[in-house]
């Protein structure tokens, strides 16, 4: 019978032959991705080297570039002129797409596995669309700001009302480009969604079609600048309707009247009528229609011009452009007095133009002229087809009416009105007649 004893001896060193394996193999597996990467950084180490030199000099610039826009943007208040824009561009540029980029233009100069080039490849073209979607936004968003600009920062002008939904809309469309060009350079079929998208656009289009009307009318208003808050307006032409703008909203554009009332119309209807912007008139000129009696000497209608214009010759803003006489009229002969009066002050127009109308009837007084208004005369003749005066040609005269004397005999009454054979040629007044009770002669 035989004995088998285990040495401890020999079965430590069966244990540590055994880790020695596995320590190797460890070690070996742990060298080999060190010693290829060391290969394959000897091999390309001229790209590596190229590759970061202008990935270090891209970063660089951007992080100056934001830096500079940062900086301009913090002293100043400039966003509308093409300085401010670009600044706010700039402003915007991100880390991590100074980052990305930066790996994606080193690894590009050298082989890497394909699994990983394409790794990087995803991560630039994400990175990459969403930050030009970021800069077209602040562009687009910038470009609006400049083009409706004012003199102050008003909250209640059109851009300022507008400016949230118009920031909304251009983050919409701007990201959902971005999308549709990182899905499809992803390679994911986009035809379907974008046909989607554009069936839910007319959808809300056709559903929303009056306020979006009158939307763009607010934005055609903010870029085309006809009118601004404060300007007084006439739309509808002749017959329309005067007033103040107090306010140009999204929808609708509120206008305060003379007489004192809110008128609110359509932006949409407002801009589809006749719109006068009296507010930025340059001149106003002035018609001032008179006609004079046809008994003015002609020396006198000769002198028309000079002595009306003379009526406005204290007036350094008012100049005259021409007085004519227009024609003869049914009673009058019809003159016309134009004048350019240079402000944009409608109450100074109306004031100065009372003024002129005083000093002309004040010089006409002192010139003897007389102002027409509708007459009629009337002639009559007797059945011989003589001329009949129509008044007493001595003229009328006033006669104090006195009590009768006491036993005076007062005149008979008239009672018949007779012509008298052959009067006309007794030497009185065509059309006599005799008059009284006593009859005809026998």
């Amino acid at each position: 019978m035989t004995q088998t004893t285990d040495n401890p001896i020999d079965r430590a060193a069966d244990l540590i032959s055994e880790d020695q394996a596995v320590l190797d193999e460890t070690v070996q597996s742990l060298e080999e991705p060190v010693l290829s990467t060391i290969d394959w950084l000897g091999t390309y180490w001229e790209e590596l080297l190229i590759g970061s030199a202008v990935a270090l000099g891209l970063a660089g610039l951007l992080l100056i570039l934001r830096s500079i826009g940062r900086r301009y943007r913090r002293s100043t208040k400039d966003r509308t002129s093409w300085k401010g824009i670009i600044a706010g561009v700039l402003a915007k540029t991100t880390l991590t797409f100074m980052l990305v980029t930066s790996f994606y233009i080193v690894v590009s100069h050298t082989e890497i596995p394909s699994n990983l080039e394409r790794i990087f490849e995803i991560a630039f073209i994400v990175s990459a669309t969403l930050q030009g979607a970021i800069w077209a936004r602040e562009l687009i968003i910038g470009v609006i700001k400049s083009k409706a600009a004012t003199e102050e920062d008003d909250p209640d002008s059109t851009l300022g009302n507008a400016l949230n939904i118009i920031r909304v809309l251009v983050n919409v469309a701007v990201f959902a480009i971005a999308v549709i060009v990182i899905l499809d350079n992803l390679g994911v079929d986009v035809t379907t969604l974008v046909a989607g998208l554009g069936i839910g656009g007319i959808a809300i289009g056709l559903a929303a079609q009056g306020i979006f009307s009158d939307l763009f009318a607010a934005l055609a208003i903010v870029f085309d600048r006809p009118f601004r808050r404060g300007d007084t307006i006439n739309y509808g032409g002749a017959a329309g309707t005067f007033g103040t703008v107090e306010k140009i909203g999204l929808k609708t554009t509120r206008l305060r009247a003379p007489s004192g009332e809110l008128v609110v119309i359509g932006n949409t209807q407002l801009l589809e009528q006749e719109v006068k912007n009296i507010a930025l008139a340059e001149r106003r000129r002035v018609e001032i229609p008179f006609g004079v009696i046809y008994q003015t000497p002609p020396e006198l209608l000769a002198r028309m011009k000079a002595l009306v214009e003379s009526t406005i010759a204290d007036h350094e803003d008012i100049q005259p452009v021409r007085t004519i006489c227009t024609g003869f009229g049914a009673s009058s002969i019809d003159f016309l007095f134009i004048y350019d009066h240079y402000t944009d002050d409608y109450e100074e127009v109306v004031g100065t133009k009372s003024l002129v109308l005083i000093a002309i009837t004040r010089l006409f007084a002192e010139q003897g002229i007389e102002f027409a208004y509708p007459t009629q005369t009337t002639f009559t003749s007797a059945p011989d087809g003589t001329m009949i005066m129509p008044y007493p040609e001595a003229g009328f005269r006033l006669i104090e009416e006195e009590a009768p004397q006491r036993g005076s005999t007062p005149l008979p009454p008239i009672t018949s009105v007779k012509k008298a054979p052959g009067s006309g040629s007794s030497g009185e007044a065509p059309g006599a007649s005799d008059t009284g009770g006593g009859g005809e002669e026998g």
